[in-house]
């Protein structure tokens, strides 16, 4: 049992999935989940919604899944909900890795983090994450890039999330996290709340085949980031303003509202990704 690893080794290892390639030691993982998950249940007493739309995907198909990002606490949610059946590979800023003059990294790419270059397109995160989908893993993906209503840089939605699932072949798994924004507001002391976690229904990035090629990404993306703010509200979609959330960004409502979205159950979703061999014939 290694205490220590070279930081390229553990990104390029699986954590979970069904590949037959070398794997991140679990032990540390393990360890962690149970600490991080006691203390949260404790504090915060967490639950988690849905989860069934993220264990059909186990050991069947890779997934992203994308959730929105008030808080530090956000990351650790998306990755303690998955547990202990899955692992879920958090995609960071590659900054994260050198605090703590190297134990951060180490740390965070035990659980089975890994760095982007932030604001650029780093080909290497990319790839790394498409193999990790390929591999029936899981990728996590916060698309607002950084924390909101902290700082005075405007919310805005990138693509990756997107371009990564269509790389992978893989769906997009809609999660919200309510509650974790309370826990610390600026200027009051630290809160506890209830914090729920909750998993919507799959989407399939052939389903946005319809868009003029140079919107596709960007259009899954933002219907992603709704699916993600209705269950965070517990509105209808319909109903998210995404005008108010994103105010800088190109707004989709009419697009989608003239051509609605299938639901897909995970296994539809699994399904039209990754098609049988039967399925193929009787295409």
């Amino acid at each position: 049992m290694s205490l220590f690893l070279r930081y390229e080794d553990m990104w390029d290892r699986a954590l979970g999935g069904t590949t037959d390639e070398k794997q991140i030691p679990h032990w540390f993982a393990n360890f962690a989940y149970v600490l991080i998950g006691f203390v949260f249940k404790v504090l915060f007493r967490y639950r988690v919604d849905g989860r069934e739309n993220l264990r059909a995907f186990k050991d069947r198909c890779g997934a992203v899944v994308v959730s929105n990002h008030t808080s530090f606490l956000d990351v650790v949610l998306m990755y303690v909900a998955a547990r202990p059946s899955q692992f879920v590979r958090l995609m960071g800023r590659d900054s994260l890795f050198g605090n703590a003059h190297g134990l951060a990294g180490q740390i965070l790419s035990r659980v089975g983090a890994f760095p982007i270059k932030r604001d650029s397109a780093d080909r290497t995160a990319i790839k790394r994450a498409a193999h990790m989908l390929k591999g029936n893993q899981l990728v996590g993906i916060l698309p607002e890039g950084t924390r909101r209503g902290k700082g005075s840089k405007t919310p805005e939605i990138h693509s990756g999330a997107a371009f990564i699932a269509k790389m992978g072949k893989a769906p997009i798994l809609p999660m919200c996290v309510r509650e974790a924004e309370n826990v610390k507001r600026k200027g009051e002391r630290m809160h506890f709340p209830k914090i729920t976690v909750e998993y919507g229904k799959p989407l399939v990035v052939s389903d946005f085949d319809f868009l003029p090629k140079e919107d596709r990404l960007d259009g899954c993306s933002w219907y992603a980031m709704r699916e993600v703010f209705a269950l965070h509200q517990r509105v209808p979609r319909e109903q998210v303003d995404m005008v108010a959330l994103f105010p800088d960004g190109r707004d989709f409502t009419e697009v989608f509202a003239a051509h609605p979205i299938p639901e897909h159950t995970p296994a539809e979703a699994i399904e039209l990704t990754r098609p049988t061999k039967k399925a193929k014939a009787e295409q």
